[in-house]
């Protein structure tokens, strides 16, 4: 067996336009996923049982279930219903780029959701008793205690949901998009050389995920940096008074 380095520069610009569209697959997906995420894991929380209910069914279904079969009830799917098709929906729900994105979004939002949640209930009690006794309204602790403070706690497993979520993306060719792992098997059909184009993705797929893993350390750090203070005395302050 010979190694063709050659099939793999030939093609590298045709892998480039498939990672172009993974990357914004993922970064469309997980933006929306993200902003679904905040309110279902505030409803989680919830004391009202009648407002965690849907939360609670969602994130079952998104996570018992194959994404693989998510993408199919969303792109097979839509299309069995004639009130769907007859509405201002049909546009978006006919292109399997918005499908992909859609169903993404909604797969990510379930298990960022739980990762907020539990990052919320982590967060030390005193903080949050802090904040009320200096009289903040829930609204405003929201904003300038509570997510500042999940966010930084689940910055590295909301990491690994990112490029779990990067990897699964693959899944997009399964309905005729030509994303990395749709161009590199386009590719393949033609040149008969599947070692090395799949080797070319696997390699672009992990030179994505380290740089997803630098940016969450990044954001991570930049969120705790109270964590970060140097633990030094101030030099003015005499010990003896």
């Amino acid at each position: 067996m010979s190694w063709e380095w050659d099939v793999i520069f030939e093609n590298y610009p045709r892998l480039l336009e498939g990672t172009l569209l993974t990357l914004e697959l993922v970064l469309f997906s997980g933006f929306i996923g993200l902003m679904l995420a905040v309110p279902l894991a505030l409803m989680r929380i919830s004391k009202r049982p009648w407002l965690q209910a849907f939360p609670l069914a969602y994130i079952f279904f998104f996570r018992g279930t194959p994404l693989l079969i998510q993408i199919f009830l969303v792109y097979y799917g839509a299309s069995q219903f004639e009130f769907i098709k007859n509405s201002a929906l049909w546009p978006i729900l006919k292109e399997p780029y918005w499908c992909a994105i859609i169903t993404f979004a909604l797969h990510t939002a379930a298990y960022i959701a739980e990762i907020l949640r539990g990052a919320i209930q982590s967060i030390p009690k005193g903080e949050i008793e802090a904040a009320k006794a200096l009289g903040m309204s829930y609204p405003l602790m929201l904003r300038r205690i509570i997510l500042p403070r999940a966010f930084g706690i689940m910055m590295p497993a909301y990491g690994n949901e990112v490029i779990l979520m990067l990897k699964g993306s693959a899944l997009a060719s399964t309905i005729t998009l030509l994303d990395l792992t749709g161009m590199a098997r386009t590719i393949i059909a033609r040149t008969y050389t599947p070692l090395e184009i799949f080797f070319a993705a696997g390699v672009i797929y992990l030179i994505i995920s380290a740089l997803l893993v630098f940016l969450f350390r990044y954001m991570e750090k930049r969120f705790n940096r109270h964590q970060h203070w140097p633990n030094e005395k101030p030099k003015d302050l005499d010990p003896q008074h």
